[in-house]
């Protein structure tokens, strides 16, 4: 299991990134959240299997039809199992 903060920067807000997350992280069975940032970036926590987060990690990299990725910083962390759905955080 693994947990990977992402902070995803473009044209990645006011194009349904979240929820677009949301529908991802919860088709590759992950738990975590997403949210906008006061910076124009979103940020993400994805906690759930190493290979669905790689596969959720290539959908961020992409991002809905209207989005333009232009960057994904990562940051692994230590596994908590905190979490029991994926939920987009305002």
């Amino acid at each position: 299991m693994k947990r990977i903060r992402v902070y995803i920067s473009g044209r990645v807000q006011g194009v349904f990134f979240r929820a677009e997350t949301q529908r991802a992280a919860n088709g590759f069975r992950l738990t975590g959240w997403v949210r906008n940032m006061s910076d124009g970036r979103v940020e993400a926590l994805f906690e759930g299997k190493d290979q669905n987060i790689d596969k959720m990690l290539e959908w961020c990299r992409v991002g809905p039809p209207a989005a333009r990725v232009k960057d994904v910083l990562m940051e692994e962390e230590t596994y908590s199992g905190e979490f029991n759905t994926f939920s987009i955080r305002y």
